[in-house]
């Protein structure tokens, strides 16, 4: 059955930083646009990190990272002004606009001239709904702001200057380009040709950095979803839109005819069939300039002695150093290499590949996802799980603790790369 599942999923899924509008030194970015599904994939990432768990226990890996970084820098005596930038970005990322806005005030003052401060002040304000305040910092923020990080900036002073004017729940035209009219139709991948001409080539980058900036704003990803309409992805444009109206409770009805336009032309393009090479109807026009937009830090980060009688905990970083060529050539690094038959143990969420609650097999997955069609992992990072033979374990929505032996696979290109075999999956400690 896994087979069948990996055919879909292979059907399916066939530069520099800009670290500004919240800036914390150790949050930083790959080149933008960055491929839709690695930027939902991070969107979403973003977003779970000031979700507050029932118990510290079941926060997500990200969280709980932004939470020993925070502490950490609160258990110091004094801090520098770049430190107190950082302590206040820790604080809204964490959810604690509050004790965020608090801080950067008091270290605006201290320090008028410092950029991040003033960046990430402005940003606490937008939080707060205060975009008065949040125009008078971030005005300061464009002044002091690199030239590298000017556009971001001024985007974001837009933003909020629209949000002054604007209604709640509309659309942010940021670009000069009337998404929201329909005077001369709505039409699935692609916006009128006047308009395409004033859309600017910083267009989609800019939207994805806001985005990743404030990943709880509808309105914001329903712009990057017109954007994504605009240059020929329809289908990422309509789960977008469906991400507005389930998970933000958005319900514009200019966005629910749109998401509805949308809907009724995916629907009428034929499913991909297994096993025969699909061309999409719809493609896209953007050229992408990075897979994810989050970097990760794992490359800093030693990795331990592996135990060959223990178990051994590895990140979800070490998957993705994975590299794969065609047809079917794949380098595993050296360290999951020498953990193959080894006890292995990691943290993550379980996908079901069917309905029946007692899963004898599972694909394993580093965070959750709303829509599994655009917002899935890649191939290097899944893995699947199964149970000892006979045996089944009961499906948890939660972060669970899974413990098995690593297997690796480089020769089968209908298999997965990754499995655990003799699972038992449990809660954190």
């Amino acid at each position: 059955m896994h087979r069948t599942i990996l055919s879909i999923i292979l059907l399916i899924s066939l530069a520099g930083a800009a670290d500004a509008g919240l800036h914390y030194s150790a949050e930083s970015y790959a080149a933008l646009p960055s491929q839709w599904r690695g930027f939902l994939m991070d969107h979403r990432l973003l977003r779970n990190i000031a979700i507050k768990p029932k118990t510290e226990a079941e926060a997500p890996p990200l969280r709980m990272r932004y939470r020993e970084e925070a502490t950490k820098l609160q258990a110091k005596p004094k801090l520098t002004p770049d430190e107190l930038a950082d302590l206040g970005a820790l604080h809204m990322r964490l959810g604690e606009v509050d004790r965020a806005l608090d801080l950067l005030r008091k270290a605006h003052e201290a320090n008028p001239n410092h950029f991040a401060i003033a960046a990430n002040l402005g940003t606490a304000w937008h939080l707060l709904g205060e975009f008065r305040q949040a125009e008078a910092a971030l005005e300061v923020a464009v002044r002091l702001a690199p030239g590298k990080l000017q556009l971001a900036e001024e985007a974001h002073l837009k933003l909020v200057r629209l949000r002054l004017r604007g209604q709640p729940g509309e659309l942010d035209d940021l670009f000069g380009v009337r998404y929201v009219s329909d005077k001369d139709g709505y039409e699935p991948g692609k916006i009128a040709a006047i308009q395409m001409k004033k859309l600017p080539a910083h267009a989609v980058p800019l939207a994805q950095q806001l985005a990743l900036w404030f990943p709880a704003d509808g309105p914001l990803l329903w712009q990057l979803a017109e954007l994504a309409n605009a240059h020929g992805d329809v289908r990422t444009a309509a789960n977008m839109m469906e991400g507005c109206v389930t998970q933000f409770s958005m319900n514009h009805a200019t966005l629910r005819k749109h998401r509805q336009v949308l809907r009724d032309a995916i629907e009428n393009v034929p499913a991909p069939k297994i096993g025969e090479e699909h061309i999409d109807k719809f493609t896209s026009t953007l050229t992408f300039r990075s897979r994810r937009p989050l970097l990760s830090k794992q490359d800093a980060l030693p990795l331990p002695a592996i135990d060959p009688k223990g178990v051994n905990a590895i990140p979800w970083e070490l998957f993705g150093e994975t590299s794969m060529e065609k047809p079917f050539k794949v380098r595993f690094p050296k360290y999951l290499q020498e953990l193959e038959g080894k006890q292995i143990s990691m943290t993550g969420y379980m996908y079901p590949l069917g309905e029946d609650p007692d899963l004898a097999a599972f694909l394993f997955i580093e965070s959750p996802v709303g829509c599994w069609y655009c917002e899935m992992p890649e191939t290097t990072g899944i893995l699947f799980v199964e149970m000892p033979r006979g045996k089944t374990t009961r499906y948890q929505q939660g972060l669970v603790r899974v413990v098995g032996r690593m297997a690796l696979n480089a020769t089968d290109p209908e298999d997965f790369l990754y499995a655990v075999r003799d699972a038992r999956v449990g809660a954190l400690d």
